[in-house]
């Protein structure tokens, strides 16, 4: 089964059905929920979900949504460490430093999709857009 790290871009894709891109997000969980991926985020990149969706979405159905989605995904904290990693990291965008160190903390984590390729560029881990890791799998 392949091990991937989701930023927080795909999640609110999904979420917020932004076309064209939310049809590979579904697709990435319909995968998730046949048990042929496992998927994992931060609990950096569930939070800013929340707060970027808060204003579109209603609060108590946008919890609801989360809730649903965390039986699909492993949350990776964002501690102490990965805080300090990341902002001793090269990579010149914090936030997407601290993905970074989230997914690396993932025992054979296979890659990062994302759809802001270029901030990822300096990655550990090989990095994809969704429709390019869904013709991996």
């Amino acid at each position: 089964m392949k091990k991937i790290f989701l930023d927080t871009n795909i999640l609110i894709d999904l979420i917020a059905d932004r076309k064209p891109y939310s049809k590979f997000a579904i697709e990435i969980f319909e995968k998730a929920e046949k048990q042929d991926l496992k998927l994992y985020t931060s609990s950096h990149s569930l939070a800013t979900t929340y707060y970027l969706l808060k204003k579109h979405v209603d609060d108590k159905k946008l919890r609801q949504i989360l809730l649903e989605l965390l039986e699909l995904i492993i949350i990776i904290p964002i501690d102490i460490h990965a805080l300090k990693r990341g902002l001793k990291s090269k990579h010149k965008d914090f936030e997407d430093a601290l993905q970074i160190m989230a997914a690396v903390s993932i025992d054979k984590i296979d890659c990062i999709v994302t759809r802001d390729l270029k901030d990822f560029k300096d990655s550990e881990i090989p990095v994809y857009s969704p429709d390019e890791v869904l013709k991996k799998i």
